[in-house]
């Protein structure tokens, strides 16, 4: 009620900025056909569609909250202005003329500190080819909205969502000040919030705290924008953000596999390629990635055109809890452009009813005990209303070691997550050869003490989730044959389990894909259970 206040309003007032001084670099994928459908009067925002049919697109039942979200973050200015021409200009115009006439005062979500920011950095970034539109009017409306949303981002920032949200809201200030030129104080305040979260959220080895590659990505595409526009302004780059910006670089060439894209694991999705193509490309130290991310918990190993990505960390606590998977010691496995071995992927705000199952254990490439998952997603209630859909589970430790052989990398993995329950302990040792044609590895389930198990023993998966453009085949000695979409050969085989195949779903972008599964089965009772198994490749013709 107080910030509706016409009172509040007038705290907003000061400098009227009358341009826009410099508009950074956006990697962020623009697709003209998007562009092409709006022009149609159709939106699509978060995998849904709403027909303007002549009328005003804010006037109209959003289906979702996060279609409404998209629409007022201006999710569709970048498509536009990929688009360029008087017709989405024109669409552009009267888009952004109907918003600031409907949102003259302070209303939810359309105010909220994350999706000010986010709508300032579509401003900012993809502005240009209709914010020199010589309409006085129109612009004197629209600068006065601007100055107001900047002002009002600067007080409510501190409000945002804890983790990337409130790290957009920072890295938004600054871009405020430094782009509109009308406030140093708010550009100081900004850098300061800036530098305190790339404190809390990038880790010593440039993961983000998330443990997210997505979400890492995101900081970056922000941070590129943000010393953009302080080098346009000739502003010194705060040693805390130029640090943080080439720390993150190398971590981001850790998570990309063959195709460009980055790997699924922990609430992230791949990320369009070309995106991240063109933030390393502004990377000039061109750090190369370790093998070995010990803050971030990942492990990674590279000969030749093969790569494997392990999970070698623990859940992240807090609000990062929110998205996090429950995969420890997963791995995904590409050769060349195409993956081979991969996680299930991430439901996101598109596919919601999916979001509990693909957190679980047995959407990754691991180890399922008693077709359990180690840990839960909170279900429905007053808990899950007031902390979100929060990973749950009692704490446990993961332990990791590597060795470099003349036979190649060899990475050791060990986790308890199932011992609470069932006095389980997860051993995995991966293995790649120096010529990057055979990765072998070896799970151990290892009974704890103390712990009663049915006399029957407990039931165990060993998955390997397969990406849907590979096509798998059972061969004449009882292993797997798999065929690359280039026609590359790949051979599975396995001991001291039962092979078979089944279905799964892959969602590492906008839908969801059929795919297949290979699962080792199995039971352990009171003794270790070890079992081995090898990818080689092969000549299938």
């Amino acid at each position: 009620m107080w910030r509706r206040n016409w009172l509040y309003r007038r705290l907003l007032t000061g400098k009227l900025p009358d341009h826009i001084v410099f508009y950074p670099y956006d990697a962020l994928p623009r697709r003209l056909e998007d562009a092409d459908a709006m022009l149609r009067g159709r939106f699509r925002f978060a995998g849904e569609a709403v027909e303007a049919d002549g009328k005003s697109v804010f006037d109209l039942p959003p289906p979702s909250e996060t279609w409404r979200q998209g629409l007022n973050e201006f999710g569709w200015l970048p498509a536009l202005s990929a688009a360029g021409g008087e017709q989405a200009r024109d669409l552009a115009k009267t888009l952004i003329g109907e918003w600031v006439a409907r949102n003259m005062r302070y209303s939810e979500p359309a105010m909220l500190p994350q999706t000010v920011a986010r709508r300032l950095a579509n401003i900012f970034a993809h502005g240009r080819f209709v914010l020199t539109n010589p309409d006085m009017l129109w612009r004197s409306k629209t600068f006065v909205s601007l100055r107001e949303q900047a002002k009002l981002l600067t007080r409510t920032g501190i409000e945002a969502p804890d983790g990337l949200p409130r790290l957009e809201v920072a890295a938004t200030q600054v871009l405020a000040g430094a782009c509109l030129e009308d406030s140093p104080r708010r550009l100081a305040i900004g850098l300061e919030r800036l530098e305190e979260e790339l404190a809390r959220q990038i880790l010593p080895d440039g993961g983000h705290v998330s443990r997210s590659p997505e979400a890492l990505a995101h900081v970056y595409r922000y941070l590129v924008m943000v010393m953009d526009a302080l080098q346009a302004i000739d502003h010194d780059v705060p040693q805390p953000v130029r640090s943080a910006h080439d720390r993150i670089a190398p971590m981001l060439r850790f998570f990309r596999h063959g195709d460009g894209a980055l790997a699924l694991f922990n609430g992230g999705h791949e990320c369009d390629a070309r995106m991240v193509a063109a933030l390393l490309a502004r990377d000039d130290v061109r750090g190369q990635p370790f093998a070995h991310a010990p803050h971030s918990g990942y492990q990674r190993m590279a000969a030749a055109k093969t790569l494997a990505i392990m999970d070698c960390g623990k859940p992240p606590e807090g609000i990062h809890a929110n998205t996090a998977h429950a995969g420890a010691l997963s791995f995904e496995f590409s050769h060349g452009p195409h993956r081979v071995v991969v996680n299930c992927g991430s439901a996101g705000p598109r596919h919601p009813r999916w979001d509990t199952a693909l957190r679980a254990t047995a959407a990754h490439s691991t180890v399922t005990v008693n077709d359990t998952s180690y840990a839960g997603v909170l279900g429905e209630g007053f808990v899950r209303d007031l902390i979100g859909p929060r990973l749950v589970g009692e704490p446990f430790a993961v332990e990791t070691s590597r060795r470099e052989t003349p036979q190649g990398a060899i990475v050791e993995g060990r986790h308890e997550g199932y011992v609470q329950d069932f006095g389980i302990v997860h051993e995995r040792t991966l293995s790649l050869s120096p010529n990057g044609l055979s990765l072998s590895g070896v799970d151990r389930l290892v009974p704890k003490g103390g712990v009663r198990r049915p006399r029957d023993g407990i039931s165990f998966s060993v998955r390997f989730h397969i990406h849907p453009d590979v096509r798998i085949t059972p061969s004449q000695g009882g292993g797997i044959l798999l065929k690359l979409p280039n026609g590359d050969g790949w051979r599975f085989r396995c001991g001291g389990a039962q092979i078979v195949t089944d279905e799964s779903v892959y969602l590492g972008g906008e839908t969801v894909r059929k795919a297949e599964q290979i699962v080792l089965a199995g039971t352990v009772r009171n003794e270790p259970v070890e079992i081995g198994w090898m990818f080689e490749q092969i000549n299938l013709a």
